[in-house]
């Protein structure tokens, strides 16, 4: 870096005419402008400054966001690279300018003039942003910075004050504009009656604090999961409305994007154990406004505004409520404001973290003090039961203790509310993967989805399980429902995991190559691809991408996949070692006996991978059903009678 005064430099060349204007931070190509919003253009400066050297993806994340903030940065920051490779035209298989590192980071590799000391463009707060509409609220973009708390208590917010003047003047006209929409509705044209999808945009901070991002943001998914109940509405995910936080895009394209006919906007004010939310119905293509209402509840009636919200648009769009569906949306309920404040983290942490340990075992601790602070919470059970399952997929608790755990839970969740779509979603997954109930498990997810038809990690659950039951054509219709609901990561890895288990190579390599667009620093997504690979004859790619695996993960799938390979393509002495290697380092150690099987069934010893088969089977190890079908080190023994026998008491079919 240079060593000139900050604020010397106004702008940084790079590439093919490529140039980013500091002064009015937008980046331009031939000095035309260029369409980009604010936080890929901060990335990019980030990598720009850093020109030549590694930038993790925690590196990003604390120069713009600061560090432990309630903010999704993984799909932030996959989004933002993706749409900076858009505006440069940059392949990431053969990257000119952005290149990815894989489990680690990006790097800048273009050539870059004038890079000497840059003015610090990302320490920006709270500069609002035009609305889609002139009658909308402002849209300020909030940019936590470093010095935020890690988890921002209740406790924290100022005693009651005094609303200040301009979210009064926001009130009075939200109220304004309420009250003119009812006119319309009633005495004009009236809602339109082709609205069948929405997307919620995430709700905006109006508290004058951004310590409670966290909540505006927890209250946009709960809408999205009340909403998702409505049977005749098709409501996009959670996931893949948060990169149009502070969106400067218009309406009709944000419904082009997500495909929907109507967009709920608006904001949120916690003052308090108070809380205002201000809400608007716009139809998308034809960006108008249908309706428009506030609500203020004490913060212990949040699940009764969120009701209200839901059964207010179900009844503007005119959608078919079923009786249970009617009834569910009168129930009252009121929850202790400490402990939805902790359910919220909790959620926070296990949606943006279920396959990292540490965050998982934050979400833990806050869904356990969730239930602490209100004992008859239902959803803070079926949230804490879920994050016992995902410790347990990523080996941090033992499978029994977390399959108690988890039991226990839900038998509480659905005890104190039945009607708890992701209480049946994750019982499906508990009789599944832990139970190999496949009955119970087919009911408990198709009872899920009946409870909320929306909800995209039900249908995901569900493609899985009829994909492992070789029932393709249904699985492929629950991957359809699945990219209406989630265009983001959850959509993609859907398709992955259905084309493995459907052992469809072909397209597992189009999806997992789609994954990892999307996200290229999950190990998983390179095995599967390596998977794809091997299964079509593709042993030198398959080798490439397994290595990758090893590299990036400790995970033993990736060295077993790897020497396989190498057996394959005649390297018998190279696979060997590896797998001697690994069955020193694990013997005598608690690793899965699947892990050990895979090791034997490589080596040609069949009698010991049967042995060890049998051992997994007995106790009940995590994806043993899977990979009897689908795991390609055993194809090797699929036509010995003992495996056939083992595969047919599982319950999968050959």
């Amino acid at each position: 870096m240079g060593s000139s005064p900050a604020g010397t430099q106004e702008s940084i060349k790079f590439g093919k005419d490529f140039e980013v204007d500091l002064r009015s931070f937008e980046l331009r190509h031939g000095g035309r402008a260029l369409k980009l919003e604010r936080l890929p253009l901060q990335v990019l400066v980030i990598l720009i400054e850093q020109k030549g050297q590694l930038v993790t993806r925690e590196e990003i994340a604390e120069k713009i966001w600061g560090k432990d903030v309630f903010v999704d940065t993984d799909n932030s920051i996959n989004g933002a690279v993706r749409k900076i490779r858009q505006a440069l035209k940059d392949d990431p298989q053969q990257p000119r300018y952005v290149e990815t590192l894989s489990g680690r980071g990006y790097r800048f590799i273009a050539p870059v003039s004038d890079a000497g000391h840059m003015p610090a463009p990302l320490q920006l707060v709270a500069k609002p942003q035009p609305s889609h509409t002139d009658s909308a609220p402002a849209r300020p973009l909030v940019e936590p910075t470093s010095n935020q708390p890690d988890l921002p208590p209740a406790s924290i917010t100022p005693a009651r004050r005094r609303f200040p003047l301009w979210i009064a003047i926001i009130s009075c006209c939200a109220i304004a504009l309420g009250a003119w929409f009812a006119w319309q509705h009633f005495y004009g044209k009236g809602a339109t009656q082709s609205i069948h999808s929405i997307a919620v945009i995430p709700l905006q901070n109006l508290s004058g604090d951004p310590a409670q991002d966290f909540f505006a943001d927890g209250m946009t998914e709960e809408l999205i999961t009340e909403l998702s109940r409505i049977d005749s509405l098709r409501v996009i995910s959670h996931t893949s409305v948060m990169e149009y936080r502070g969106t400067r895009k218009h309406l009709p394209q944000i419904a082009s994007e997500l495909g929907v006919d109507a967009i709920l906007e608006g904001s949120v004010i916690r003052e308090n154990n108070n809380v205002r939310v201000t809400v608007q119905l716009l139809d998308g293509p034809a960006d108008r406004h249908l309706w428009g209402e506030e609500y203020e509840r004490p913060l212990n009636g949040i699940l009764n505004l969120q009701r209200d919200v839901a059964q207010a648009i179900a009844q503007e769009v005119r959608a078919k409520l079923s009786t249970t569906q009617q009834a569910r949306l009168r129930e009252a309920h009121v929850v202790n404001p400490a402990s939805y404040d902790a359910y919220l983290k909790g959620r926070f942490y296990f949606d943006n973290g279920f396959t990292k340990p540490d965050s998982l075992k934050k979400g833990r601790q806050y869904f356990e003090e969730s239930i602490q602070k209100d004992p008859n919470f239902a959803q803070a059970y079926a949230g804490l039961a879920n994050t016992y399952l995902y410790l347990a997929f990523t080996g941090v608790l033992p499978k029994d203790e977390a399959y108690q755990s988890a039991k226990k839970l839900l038998a509480k969740a659905v005890e104190l509310d039945d009607g708890v779509g992701e209480a049946h979603d994750t019982l499906g997954v508990l009789k599944s993967e832990f139970e190999w109930d496949w009955e119970a498990a087919d009911r408990e997810y198709n009872r899920a989805i009946a409870l909320a038809p929306s909800y995209s990690c039900a249908h995901e659950s569900r493609a899985g399980f009829l994909a492992l039951f070789d029932r393709r054509d249904e699985a492929l219709a629950e991957l359809a429902k699945i990219d209406q609901l989630d265009a983001g990561v959850g959509s993609a890895d859907s398709e992955v995991g259905v084309f493995y288990l459907l052992r469809d190579y072909p397209s597992l390599i189009n999806a997992s190559n789609r994954a990892l667009l999307l996200d290229p620093n999950q190990w998983f997504l390179h095995y599967n691809l390596g998977v794809g690979y091997e299964g079509t004859g593709k042993l030198q790619e398959a080798i490439s991408e397994y290595k990758k695996v090893v590299e990036m993960s400790d995970d033993p799938k990736g060295s077993v996949a790897l020497a396989h390979a190498y057996s394959a393509v005649g390297k018998k002495a190279e696979g060997e070692q590896i797998l001697r290697d690994l069955e020193r380092k694990l013997k005598g150690t608690a690793d899965s006996p699947l892990t050990m099987a895979g090791i034997y069934a490589s080596l040609g010893e069949n009698d010991k991978a049967l042995e060890f088969l049998e051992k997994a089977n007995s106790e009940k190890s995590l994806n043993l059903p899977q990979s009897l079908k689908s795991d390609l080190v055993f194809d090797s023994l699929h036509s010995d009678p003992r495996f056939q026998d083992l595969a047919h008491r599982v319950g999968i079919p050959q």
